[in-house]
């Protein structure tokens, strides 16, 4: 974040986190509906397969922007 002023770089940290909120949210109501759909006797495994992978990139895009909250430290 070279070159970015403090109001900038707090910007972008509300930014991050509120995009956070949102994508922890939609993982949640994913589960919700991945269970829904296996708790029932019959199921379309498509949709199934689909829901799970969806959930598996929101969990890789909360890991991305979670890194980016986290400041480098030089060892």
């Amino acid at each position: 974040m070279l070159g970015m002023n403090d109001e900038e770089i707090g910007l972008d940290v509300n930014a991050i986190n509120g995009r956070l909120g949102e994508l922890r949210q939609e993982h949640r109501d994913l589960d919700d509906a991945i269970q829904a759909l296996s708790g029932g006797g019959t199921f379309n495994h498509l949709q199934l397969q689909r829901l799970k992978k969806r959930k598996l990139q929101i969990k890789d895009q909360i890991a991305k922007l979670e890194n980016l909250l986290v400041p480098d430290i030089i060892a």
